[in-house]
């Protein structure tokens, strides 16, 4: 009887990670090498394009062409990307006026966006299943 115990907690550890899943982020177009490339998972409108909100995060050296990033353990939801070649590294997106980038940046969806980009036009749904894999197209 002491095995039903143990097989029970080990079946409880194993429960959470059925419904997560892989997101493989690709950053394409990237114009060069310099810096790196960072990358913010977003699961609340909320708290879009607030860094320090994310649901997750990484950086990568940037890569001319293409670079892929992979986020673990993302449950099923919605979520929105947004990315940026901090070409600079001074870890942030640099911007002019304090509104438009000048530095490579992309959003999941790849929107065509007029001012501040919404939660809503770059969201996308991740399912139980398989790997979730997404292209943002760089923007300089």
């Amino acid at each position: 009887m002491k095995a039903l115990p143990i097989l029970g907690a080990a079946l409880a550890l194993l429960i959470p990670t059925a419904y997560a899943e892989e997101l493989h982020v690709t950053l394409d177009g990237i114009q060069h090498d310099n810096g790196q490339v960072a990358v913010a998972v977003y699961s609340d409108p909320k708290t879009f394009r607030k860094d320090d909100q994310a649901f997750a995060a990484q950086k990568a050296k940037a890569e001319q062409g293409a670079v892929t990033l992979v986020f673990k353990d993302v449950p099923p939801g919605r979520y929105a990307v947004l990315a940026y070649h901090d070409e600079n590294d001074n870890g942030e997106m640099d911007r002019r006026f304090g509104m438009i980038p000048t530095e490579g940046y992309g959003l999941s969806n790849n929107p065509k966006v007029m001012g501040p980009p919404s939660f809503e036009d770059s969201a996308f749904a991740i399912t139980a299943g398989e790997p979730t894999r997404i292209t943002l197209e760089m923007r300089y």
